[in-house]
Parts: structure tokens; sequence; C-alpha cells
């Protein structure tokens, strides 16, 4: 068994989804049956998931937990070429900070909370726990890698991990920052509000809903200068995991369409916003929720 077997089934085994990786490290190309994309793409790509296929396909797709298919014989060559170890951060729950380059790693220092860091060649990987969506070049040197995103394994680091901080989720949905007043971005009514006919299933209190909500929603509408689109992410997750013992449905998208129109009110890009709350509610971090 190669060292770098050896490795991945240890990661494996902790909860890490992982895969090899080739000369120039990066992923195997796709097998046979997908080779040319000659299955369509696999359907699931925008979303972190198992790949279907037998082998190692599909980059960090491939990604997986299950040892046995670790060790298949559709694995084998794979392993015997490895040059290196990756995983698929946002599988595990976790954001890599990437930083590039010696000026990067000042800067984290200076602006982030001190997390687990990695060494790597040329910088560090300060990593935390929470997903996100992956970014390359949110500012010179730093990459964010967590979902539909691989890093390689470089060790397992120093440090005490820390919840993924607002700070490297605003590098991701700086587009979200409220633009310049009086700019149209969006059609959106504000119509949709909340009441206890969309959440027959709830276990709280209609007084508790609607009072987190205003809540949130306060806090949404106070970014009028920047950050709206970053405070509404962290409302819906927030009011999300809520929900997470009620049997449903709790009226999640009425109160995500809520959250929506407050954010297009004080400037954000309809789409921006959406994506942002859909992120919030139903990320990994919340899955399952009620809806």
């Amino acid at each position: 068994m190669s060292t770098h077997l050896r490795t991945a089934l240890a990661l494996a085994t902790a909860g890490v989804p992982v895969l090899p990786l080739r000369e120039g490290k990066v992923p195997f190309g796709n097998c046979r049956n997908c080779t040319g994309n000659a299955c369509g793409g696999r359907p699931h790509m925008k979303r972190a998931g198992t790949c279907q296929c037998p082998g190692v396909c599909h980059g960090w797709a491939a990604a997986t937990t299950d040892t046995a298919a670790l060790t298949s014989p559709a694995w084998t060559a794979p392993w015997r070429e490895a040059q290196a170890v990756a995983y698929h951060p946002g599988g595990a729950g976790l954001t890599v900070v990437d930083l590039d380059n010696a000026d990067a790693v000042t800067w984290a220092r200076a602006t982030l909370p001190a997390t687990r860091a990695v060494p790597t060649t040329r910088g560090e990987h300060w990593i935390y726990l929470g997903a996100m969506r992956s970014a390359n070049a949110v500012r010179p040197g730093v990459d964010i890698k967590s979902l539909m995103a691989y890093a390689r394994w470089l060790g397992p680091g120093t440090g005490s991990m820390v919840a993924l901080p607002s700070a490297v989720l605003a590098l991701v949905m700086r587009e979200e920052t409220t633009p310049a007043r009086r700019m149209v971005v969006s059609s959106s009514t504000g119509r949709a509000e909340w009441d206890r006919s969309v959440a027959t299933g709830c276990r709280h209190t209609e007084r508790y809903v609607r009072t987190g909500l205003e809540r949130g929603l306060s806090l949404v509408r106070a970014r009028t200068e920047s950050g709206a689109g970053s405070q509404a992410y962290g409302v819906a997750q927030f009011l999300a995991t809520q929900h997470a013992s009620c049997p449903g449905p709790c009226g999640l998208d009425t109160i995500g369409q809520q959250i929506i129109d407050a954010a297009v009110s004080v400037g954000v890009p309809e789409p921006y916003a959406a994506r942002a709350v859909t992120n919030g509610l139903y990320g990994p971090q919340t899955m399952g929720r009620a809806s």
C-alpha cells in the first residue's frame, strides 16, 4: 500500500473526503465513459455530492470517505501513479483560505482570526470550520477552497480551527456589496410575508419567529453602505438553524424571500441576494432544515 493511499485512508476514516492527484498535482482525467464529457457532464457538478462513477472521475466530485471505494480495483492504478493526496474541504464542512505568498500571509495575520495553519511551498493554508462558496483571486495571492473545490493535503498543521468568520465570507460575497444609491438593481416588490399558514410544522410560536425575523431584517437594512449581501447570508443561516428540530414545513422559503427583499432594498442586486440567502438557508451547514 502506497504512502499516499495510507494517508487517504486515515483521512477518510476521520470523515474527510479524499482523492489522488496525478503529476502536476492535478486530478486524474475522467473515466472512459465520461472522457470528452461523453456523459453529458455530471448532472450535479454544481452541487456537493458523491460522484456516481466507480473510478476516479469528475475532479473534486470523486473525493470520497468510502474506504472500500478507495481500495477498489478501479482506484488501484490512480493510487499507483499518485503524486499527492487532495481532499474536498466543503465535503468535510471546512473552508481553506489559500495564502499563496508572504504578503498574503501577512495580510491574513493582520485581518483574519487565527485558526489551524498549514505551511505550503509558498505560503500557508488557513483552515476554518464551516463551508462556503469557493473562489479564486478574491484578493492578491488569496484563494478560497471549500465547496466544489479540492485542496492538497499537506499535513495536519498547527493551531485550533475556529468558526468561519464573516471576514472570509465577505471576500467571496463582495460583489453583493451595496452599490451606489439610486441604482436600479431589482424588481423585487417585498410582498412575501411569513405567517403561520405557511409554517404548519413549525414548533415555534408565531411571535418567536416574527421577532427573530424582524431583528434579522433590521440587521440587513442597516447595511446601507456595504456588506448587506454577507449580512443576508448570515441572517438566513442563523434563522435556518432555529428550525433544525422542527418537523416542518416552517416556511423558510417565505422567510428567505423577506431577507432577499431586505437586501435588495439597500441596493444588493437581486441575483446576488437570492444566492446568498439560498446558501444560508440550504447550504451544508444548514442542510436538512425544515423548508
